[in-house]
This record gives C-alpha cells, sequence and structure tokens, in this order.
C-alpha cells in the first residue's frame, strides 16, 4: 500500500497518514524516536527509498526516525493487513509441514483436487490472492489441525 500525504498533527499528537482509499493516524508515542513537547516534529515526508510505503521524520534536535505503512496498518488493526499476515503465517506454516511430511508432493496435489502451478501458488508466502480457505484445506491434506484462538487484548 502507498503513502500519498504524511503530516504531523501536534494537537492529536500524531501522523496523519493518507493512503489510497483512507486515512489513518499514527501516535508519536509508537514512533522511534519519539517527539515531545521539546523536540517536536521539524519535517515529515513521504520516503520515496521505501516505495512511498513509509515515511521520514526529522525532530527539532535533527534526529531522524522511519516508519513503515506496516506499522501503521497494524496499529490501526486494518482488516486486510491483519488477513494478510494470518495468511503469511499459515503459509510459512504448510512450507514447513510440506517439507517434512512424507507425502510426495505429487500425491499433495491430488488430494487437493488441484494443479501444480496452483499448489506452487498456495505455498508462495508473498502471493495475497490465495484465501485462508485454501491453505486451511492444503494443512488438512497434510494432516494437520488448525485452531483458531481469540483472546482479549493484552494491556
Amino acid at each position: 500500500m502507498k503513502i500519498r500525504r504524511v503530516a504531523a498533527n501536534n494537537r492529536k499528537r500524531a501522523f496523519e497518514v493518507k493512503t489510497s482509499s483512507q486515512i489513518l493516524l499514527f501516535p508519536y508515542a509508537k514512533a522511534d524516536p519519539k517527539p515531545t513537547r521539546n523536540d517536536g516534529v521539524a519535517r515529515v515526508s513521504v520516503d520515496a527509498d521505501l516505495g512511498r510505503e513509509g515515511f521520514t521524520y526529522v525532530l527539532q534536535s535533527g534526529r531522524e526516525g522511519t516508519v513503515h505503512i506496516e506499522q501503521v496498518l497494524e496499529y490501526n488493526q486494518d482488516p486486510t493487513y491483519l488477513r494478510d499476515l494470518l495468511l503469511y503465517k499459515l503459509t510459512l506454516e504448510a512450507q514447513k509441514r510440506v517439507e517434512a511430511s512424507p507425502l510426495s508432493k505429487r500425491e499433495i496435489i491430488r488430494r487437493l483436487g488441484t494443479s501444480a502451478a496452483q499448489f506452487y501458488r498456495l505455498l508462495d508466502q508473498t502471493n495475497y490472492r490465495k484465501s485462508v480457505d485454501q491453505v486451511l484445506s492444503l494443512l488438512h491434506v497434510l494432516e494437520c489441525d488448525v485452531d483458531l484462538v481469540v483472546r482479549a487484548k493484552s494491556a
């Protein structure tokens, strides 16, 4: 996700990050180094070196910090980001399980009822166009139980 614009909002004590679809806040308290009343934000800009997927800020003292869009999305609990993170973790686990499985890849593909190309797309952790259902099916073929745990947030 690309950042279109970023601004420092001292009244809210947060950076305002504008993407193509939304405006998200990222509090100064989560940044490193933290802007303070005595050492405020002097400059903030979208970082082209990060492919516009982050921003850099400079404090009045000259200290510099960078924030990636993933930090902003995680802080804001963006549902798409959380889905992609779940998919990434499930895919890494599936990769480990495929390597450790006594089943051949051809047998796994047969049991999934899919093509070899689709199987390798399922194992690609950078492919976010697959569904969680597909990865769960793969883990089922590999004789894994997947439990979803829901718990209260820790402070």
